[in-house]
C-alpha cells in the first residue's frame, strides 16, 4: 500500500490525473472551511495559548515526534504542557478521555498512548478539539495546550501554527487529493508561523521561517521485559522490521544505517497488528517502531524490540518558539 502510495502521489507524474474534478471539489470545500472559519471564527479563543502541529499533506511527516519535543522543550522552560489529539484508530464511549500510559490503543488511539508514555503530561482526546482543550482548561490539567494533526481543525483556535513535512517526500506531485496528497493549497503556508522539515535539507518552499527536525535513534528496548540494549547491538543482527506509519521505508533506513541485515514489511498507517503480521525466523529479532509497539504488547512475541527515536531541531528555533510565546 505505502509503494504504490508513493508511486501515485510522490512520483514526478500525475498518473490519477482523471480524477481532477474530484480534486478540484475537495480543495473548493477546504478552502470554503478555512474562509468561514477565519470569517465568522466559530469558538471564542481559550483561555490558554494553544500551539497547533500538523501538515498540509496526508500521511506521516513526523508529527508526533515534533509535538514530543514540544512538550519536553515547554516542561524544560517551566510550562505545563497538555497535549489535545483527536484520537485517531481509537472508539470511546466518552469524551473528552484523558489518557495514560497504560490506556487502550483500541479506545484512546495508539499515537496519544504513545505521546502519554513518553511525554509524561496528560493527553486529552476528542474529536472536538475545542470541547477537549476548553475541559483541559476547567480542570486544570496545565497552562499551554499543543494539538497534534490539528492544522485544518477550525474549530480550534491557535496563537501558533507548525506545518511538518517529509523531507524526503516534500509536497509530492503537488496536487490535491485524490490527486496528489495536499490536505490544502502550498500558499497556506504563508499564514503557518514555523515550517519544519523532517530532513537534512529545508524543502524548497520560501518560507520565512523554516527549520529542519531531525530524528535519531534514541533507545532500544524490549517491548516484554522493559530491557534496553545500546544501539550497536543490532549490528550485523538479522531483524525483521515491521511498521505501520506513514513513512515506513524512513524506519527502514533508520535500522539499515544501524548496521542490521533487514527484512522489511510495511503497514498502512495505523494498522491493526494480527499474530501473523509478527512472524519472524528463529534466528531473526524483531524490531518495531513505538507507535505500533503500544498496539502490540499483548500479542508480540518475546524476542521483539522497540526502537525509540527522538526528534533534534536548532537552538535557534527553540529560542525563537519560547520568545514567541512570552
Amino acid at each position: 500500500m505505502t509503494g504504490l502510495v508513493d508511486r501515485l502521489w510522490y512520483g514526478t507524474g500525475r498518473p490519477l490525473w482523471p480524477l481532477w474534478p474530484l480534486a478540484w471539489l475537495f480543495r473548493w470545500v477546504a478552502a470554503r472551511r478555512r474562509k468561514k472559519a477565519i470569517a465568522q471564527p466559530p469558538h471564542e479563543p481559550l483561555m490558554l495559548p494553544v500551539v497547533v502541529v500538523g501538515n498540509i499533506t496526508a500521511g506521516g511527516t513526523g508529527k508526533s515526534p515534533l509535538t514530543a519535543w514540544l512538550v519536553q522543550t515547554l516542561s524544560d522552560a517551566g510550562w505545563s504542557p497538555v497535549i489535545l489529539t483527536r484520537g485517531y484508530g481509537g472508539k470511546s464511549d466518552h469524551y473528552p478521555l484523558l489518557v495514560s500510559a497504560e490506556s487502550s490503543p483500541a479506545q484512546a488511539g495508539d499515537e496519544p498512548v504513545m505521546l502519554a508514555q513518553q511525554c509524561g503530561c496528560p493527553v486529552v482526546v476528542d474529536p472536538r478539539r475545542y470541547r477537549g482543550g476548553s475541559w483541559a482548561i476547567a480542570e486544570g490539567l496545565g497552562n499551554i495546550l499543543v494539538c497534534d494533526d490539528g492544522l485544518q481543525h477550525y474549530d480550534l483556535p491557535r496563537n501558533l501554527e507548525l506545518a511538518v513535512f517529509d523531507g524526503q517526500r516534500g509536497i509530492g506531485n503537488a496536487a490535491p487529493i485524490p490527486v496528489g496528497p495536499l490536505r490544502e493549497p502550498v500558499e497556506r503556508l504563508d499564514s503557518v508561523d514555523y515550517v519544519i522539515t523532517n530532513g537534512a535539507e529545508p524543502l524548497a518552499l520560501n518560507h520565512r521561517a523554516q527549520y529542519c527536525m531531525t530524528l535519531k535513534p534514541s533507545a532500544l528496548r524490549n517491548l516484554a521485559s522493559g530491557e534496553h540494549k545500546p544501539l550497536a547491538w543490532l549490528e550485523g543482527k538479522k531483524v525483521r522490521a515491521v511498521a505501520g506509519i506513514g513513512n515506513p521505508q524512513r524506519f527502514f533506513d533508520t535500522l539499515t544505517g544501524l548496521g542490521a541485515r533487514v527484512s522489511s514489511k510495511g503497514f498502512p498507517d495505523h494498522h491493526r497488528f494480527g499474530p501473523d503480521d509478527l512472524a519472524a525466523d528463529p534466528d531473526e529479532v524483531l524490531v518495531m517502531t513505538a507507535k505500533d509497539a503500544v498496539k502490540c504488547r499483548e500479542l508480540a512475541p518475546g524476542n521483539t524490540w522497540v526502537l525509540d527515536v527522538t526528534a533534534e531541531l536548532p537552538e535557534v528555533f527553540r529560542k525563537n518558539l519560547l520568545d514567541r510565546l512570552e
